[in-house]
């Protein structure tokens, strides 16, 4: 006979929505880890900057020359720039698509992007002398497949590094709104009397403040950050939580197997968490997943504000502040357009799982 975990399962792999949605939140997953590895622009928080490049339309490409800076030397990719970023000792400066490099009297001559023509010395270029070797060691070729932000940074970069986070702060949310929510629900639905009545006279307060609302105020507090992020978030959102665990439990308290763990003499707190907790997973599960999506939202919301993670650390709702602007007054449609489809596949995504979690497990909330 099959668990009932396996046909959950079974009931889940045949809602193909939620397998999608699974698919979609499986991407973003491995994104978020291998960000910096994926992208195009490996540097902290895909911040490489080259401002002639400033709004470049998608499928754009252009030629730079990666002038070293002085006393930083280039370094392969180890595991700790998979983490961190790759710093690149580079100063890019855009060339011109047709442009020619010359060599006199010990410069260098170019032609920017601009159009002007500009020259510096050959000592910047430690042990290359020849146009061979420069073109073959300093001028790189980039392409741009989602264009490039009002700063000339690439776009489809930042994009990747912000999913880490969206998914993070979801997480984290969700695990600070899991702990406070299970905990106040159980122990109300368990214990009853005074206690049930402080804890829902809390939900009730809590549940009359919009949850923006109350992760902004939070967050006012807490002063911008990434930590003051989630905390903010995962302290907004257990309300609800706790008000369906605490149901939950009033309804599983009365079964045989708690009235035995009472006769037995276990203390509450065993028979709260390791007897009741296990047999009302099914909903807890659902609304944590359906939280985890809201906490997205939430966090683009903020950050689109500018209470959310500082800059230049990448995220959706930042990029989608700076983007929003030209989408009818100027060129650039893409700053928003983009990272906000990446925000809506995401959260859609999310309660896809949600809803096909609902019905696997015949959840009624």
């Amino acid at each position: 006979m099959s668990s009932p975990a396996r046909l959950a399962w079974r009931k889940f792999r045949r809602n193909l929505p939620a397998m999608l949605g699974m698919g979609y939140v499986g991407l973003c997953l491995i994104v978020a880890l291998l960000g910096y590895a994926l992208a195009p622009d490996n540097s902290p928080n895909a911040n490489f900057q080259a401002l002639e490049l400033a709004k470049q339309p998608p499928g754009s490409t252009a030629k730079l020359l990666m002038v070293p800076q002085a006393g930083q030397e280039a370094h392969g990719f180890s595991f700790i720039h998979l983490l961190t970023g790759k710093p690149q000792p580079f100063i890019p400066i855009p060339l011109a698509p047709s442009n020619d490099l010359t060599i006199s009297e010990n410069q260098l001559h170019y032609t920017a992007l601009s159009g002007a023509t500009n020259s510096m010395s050959l000592t910047a270029f430690p042990k290359n002398n020849t146009i061979e070797s420069i073109q073959q060691a300093y001028v790189k070729e980039v392409s741009f497949l989602l264009g490039t932000d009002s700063y000339g940074r690439d776009l489809l970069s930042r994009i990747m590094i912000g999913t880490r986070v969206s998914l993070a702060v979801g997480f984290l949310a969700v695990l600070i709104s899991l702990v406070i929510g299970i905990s106040l629900g159980i122990v109300a639905g368990y214990y009853g009397g005074w206690i049930d009545k402080i804890v829902m006279w809390l939900v009730s307060v809590m549940w009359s403040i919009p949850t923006l609302l109350l992760a902004l105020a939070i967050s006012f507090v807490l002063g911008k950050g990434f930590w003051q992020l989630f905390v903010a978030i995962g302290l907004s959102m257990w309300v609800e939580l706790a008000r369906i665990v605490r149901g939950q439990v009033l309804s599983v308290r009365a079964l045989p197997m708690a009235e035995a763990g009472r006769a037995l003499g276990y203390p509450s707190g065993r028979i709260m968490f390791r007897h009741i907790l296990p047999n009302i997973t099914s909903p807890i599960i659902v609304v944590a997943v359906a939280n985890f999506g809201a906490a997205v939202l939430i966090e683009s919301g903020l950050s689109f504000l500018g209470i959310g993670v500082e800059v230049p650390i990448p995220s959706w709702g930042r990029m989608i502040y700076e983007g929003y602007t030209f989408i009818m007054f100027e060129n650039g449609q893409w700053l928003a357009i983009f990272p906000g489809a990446a925000l809506i596949f995401l959260v859609i995504s999310i309660n896809l799982i949600g809803i096909g979690l609902r019905d696997a497990f015949d959840v009624k909330l």
